[in-house]
């Protein structure tokens, strides 16, 4: 029997983080195959996210035992968030990010059935923070909506006036800022033109600034641009990029979190404020052979690979062996003990999940 799907998510319609934007064109894909159920008492598998609606999932776990729950994981926080660039800021910032990492990890071993990572950095650096192995896990990039980022309509390049773009929803400094105030105020902008789009903590003198915008508009301002780039740091898989990409753009990429893995050969990567440059000049050079060797998987593929998934591990679970069962006294300590605590005393909110779960 094919299982019935569901997203346990809060979507939020409008520009918002890529986490977001993917998830709604996963859904968009698990509906038009015919396996998506708006509630989750009709499900057979339940994809929940990172941090996002532990309690909700917590819950009908414990009532439903017997339901698949999957583990999309990002970050980890620890190293995808800082502060605001203030050194107690940072310090404060990255404590609570390392718990809330804490409660993820133990959420996903505690009744997670499968995980679900974004990038091979990704787990990676989830493991060496104390994520544990789970029996079933894989890794899957992300993908866009086909119709809205594609490559209808991209301009022809230009070599005469090139233009760069950079998005980023989230104005923390690790998004490259300190990348992009460089090329605002180093970029020969007789020969360039950059657009920003998105939220900045920086007043651009040259490059000109878009506020937050629908995906429809990213996707034709995307196509309205020749090169895309992102010096965002410890990124485990850049939606923005993504998108980009499969508009068409080649790209240069800082050397650092999911990057490499995404951008493969249709673009450059760079270390610092000098290879920037280099970078971006190389690309310049024989743009075609760089949009030429865009290769990504569709969200047709992506999704087929989201659902084999989850078929494959529904397909292997009964009553008889379910994992809820294999939960220890340790694990109950510690999630009680330890992350209540957190949980009181922190913005991240998950109401009265603890005591659901009858620690």
């Amino acid at each position: 029997m094919d299982p019935k799907i569901h997203i346990l998510y809060n979507f939020v319609e409008g520009p918002w983080g890529g986490g977001n934007q993917f998830l709604k064109a996963l859904r968009s894909y698990f509906k038009n195959t015919g396996v998506y159920t708006e509630t989750p008492k009709n499900a057979d598998v339940i994809f929940f996210n990172s941090h996002h609606c532990l309690e909700d999932a917590l819950k009908i776990k414990k009532k439903c035992p017997n339901k698949i729950f999957i583990h999309r994981l990002d970050g980890p926080i620890f190293y995808s968030r800082g502060g605001e660039g203030k050194i107690i800021d940072e310090i404060l910032f990255r404590g609570k990010s390392r718990r809330l990492d804490e409660i993820i990890f133990h959420a996903n071993k505690a009744f997670a059935d499968g995980t679900i990572f974004q990038s091979n950095w990704s787990r990676i650096k989830n493991y060496e923070l104390g994520l544990k192995r789970s029996p079933n896990e894989i890794v899957i990039i992300n993908a866009p909506d086909p119709s809205i980022f594609n490559r209808k309509d991209t301009k022809e390049f230009e070599k005469e006036k090139v233009k760069l773009i950079a998005i980023s929803w989230f104005a923390d400094i690790r998004k490259g800022f300190d990348m992009y105030r460089f090329l605002d105020e180093n970029l020969d902008f007789d020969k360039y033109a950059m657009t920003f789009v998105g939220n900045s903590q920086i007043q651009f003198k040259n490059i000109k600034w878009t506020k937050p915008v629908p995906s429809q508009e990213v996707a034709r301002i995307l196509k309205e641009h020749d090169i895309y780039i992102t010096a965002s740091r410890n990124d485990p898989c850049s939606n923005a990029l993504i998108e980009a990409l499969h508009c068409g753009l080649p790209a240069v990429a800082i050397n650092d979190g999911g990057h490499p893995e995404i951008l493969g050969e249709a673009g450059e990567l760079f270390e610092d404020e000098e290879g920037v440059i280099i970078a971006i000049e190389k690309i310049v050079q024989n743009y075609e052979r760089y949009r030429d060797r865009i290769t990504l998987p569709t969200l047709n593929s992506v999704g087929q690979k989201y659902y084999r998934f989850a078929k494959s591990i529904y397909d292997d679970y009964s009553e008889d062996n379910y994992r809820l069962k294999e939960i220890h006294f340790f694990n109950k300590a510690y999630l009680k003990f330890r992350i209540k605590n957190w949980i009181k005393n922190s913005s991240f909110r998950m109401k009265n999940w603890i005591n659901d779960f009858d620690l």
